[in-house]
């Protein structure tokens, strides 16, 4: 199976979990193509100055894959710089939050899988 891009469900978030400004999710793979063993597979974008609110994750966990821009970044309470590349991983029962701090589109690849 390939899905083009003009086939994505897209979604736009206003101040998704707290954050501030509009967020928006290209959704890659539906929780059904995920096998249900999931329920968000993702290509997100942030304005500069917009982020995802802080928050956690029960019986699930999130990781996100940076493909350009930066970020801040909060794990658990600490802050942490990401760059193209980097790779999160929050397990259930942690939290985190991410702000685009560059002058550019933050755009990274986000998963959420159950535990």
């Amino acid at each position: 199976m390939v899905k083009r891009n003009s086939s994505y469900e897209v979604q736009i978030s206003e101040n998704m979990r707290g954050g501030d400004g509009p967020v928006k999710l290209e959704h890659l793979l539906s929780g059904e193509e995920l096998n249900n063993k999931g329920r968000l597979f993702a290509k997100i974008s942030l304005e500069p100055g917009c982020s995802i609110g802080f928050h956690i994750h029960e019986n699930e966990m999130e990781s996100y894959t940076i493909l350009c821009g930066e970020a801040e970044y909060d794990d658990n309470g600490e802050t942490v710089k990401l760059y193209p590349g980097d790779t999160t991983h929050t397990p259930a029962g942690e939290g985190h939050a991410i702000k685009n701090t560059g002058n550019t589109t933050l755009e990274f690849i986000a998963l959420i899988l159950f535990v």
